[in-house]
């Protein structure tokens, strides 16, 4: 495709082919040195049976532990084959009932996720922002940019639940939170998403939060509603309107997608005779820091007591285990 006549007259659409053509190039290259490292270590275990040697062994054993360890990710890896797996990702939470607590628990799952994205040398860029009344975050909406981003987040649609003793209750009692995770893949301008102008209602409105002088004198937010669905997307990062509506459309595009791979979803489960239920009730994940430590996914049965490792960012053990389970 790169070598045909016009190639370049489309920029965008020339990137955009570039980009999968380096993807592809990666992986290719991945599967490569997979490949000559495993004729390395054949050829050391063929040395050590033909002349044992103690640390030639230990060697080997070290390189063996970390080969499995890139068979395995390189698995996980092809594992994200979905159209838009390999997108940039729209993370939004919202705390459920419960005021305050509920409010922290979304604070906390907002750096959770922040530090798994850094850790991966993502770029978390913050869309909307409405803090809480007292602590914590009424809600909160993050674009996650990174190869992948939407692959590996998408296990994390769903309820969170915590379970711990709460800091806000002076008589000291265990408390109950829900905080719901919704992701979807962040479009460009290349993909087509059929929204009729007449379905749309724009709204603009002051900009809150930090933001300096000009954010918080200005009708610089927007907030866009779908009226057939009912979906509503809204941002606030950017110091102009037009800016900021733009980021809404794109977010948009993603929640319509995200809608309709959901409903195929329910079909497919209803044919299979799965019933799920939906709302506040289907969790996916308990984090419980009292009566005792641990984290368990509900889909998957992975679970670990590190709790403190979790939530600075350890998520990786569950979204590996959601994804191996879609091919079981």
């Amino acid at each position: 495709m790169m070598l045909e006549p016009g190639f370049w007259d489309d920029q965008n659409g020339a990137q955009v082919v570039i980009n999968e053509g380096n993807g592809l190039k990666a992986i290719v290259n991945e599967y490569k040195e997979l490949v000559d490292t495993h004729e390395n270590l054949d050829m050391t275990l063929e040395l050590l049976r033909e002349e044992p040697d103690e640390e030639l062994q230990e060697e080997l054993g070290n390189e063996l532990v970390e080969f499995k360890q890139k068979i395995a990710d390189f698995e996980l890896q092809l594992l994200l084959s979905g159209p838009y797996d390999q997108n940039n990702a729209i993370l939004e939470l919202h705390p459920g009932a419960g005021g305050t607590e509920s409010q922290d628990w979304g604070s906390m799952l907002l750096r959770m996720y922040t530090r798994w994205a850094e850790k991966r040398g993502f770029k978390v860029e913050t869309v909307d922002y409405l803090p809480g009344d007292e602590a914590g975050i009424k809600s909160v909406t993050l674009s996650i940019k990174g190869h992948n981003a939407y692959g590996y987040l998408q296990a994390e649609k769903g309820v969170h639940r915590l379970v711990r003793i709460s800091p806000f209750d002076s008589s000291g009692r265990r408390h109950t939170s829900f905080v719901s995770c919704d992701v979807m893949p962040e479009f460009d301008d290349n993909i087509e998403v059929d929204i009729r102008t007449e379905d749309l209602k724009i709204d603009t409105y002051r900009a809150t939060g930090a933001g300096g002088q000009h954010i918080n004198t200005t009708d610089s937010a927007v907030r866009i509603t779908h009226i057939p669905t009912g979906t509503v997307v809204q941002c606030q990062a950017e110091r102009s309107q037009i800016k900021n509506r733009e980021k809404c459309m794109t977010m948009l595009k993603g929640k319509l997608y995200q809608l309709e791979i959901d409903k195929q979803q329910a079909q497919l489960d209803e044919i299979r005779g799965e019933q799920k239920e939906i709302g506040w009730g289907s969790q996916i994940r308990s984090y419980v820091f009292h009566p005792y430590s641990m984290v368990k996914d509900h889909r998957t049965n992975e679970e670990t007591g590190n709790v403190s490792a979790v939530m600075d960012g350890d998520v990786d053990p569950f979204i590996n285990a959601y994804l191996r389970s879609r091919i079981g």
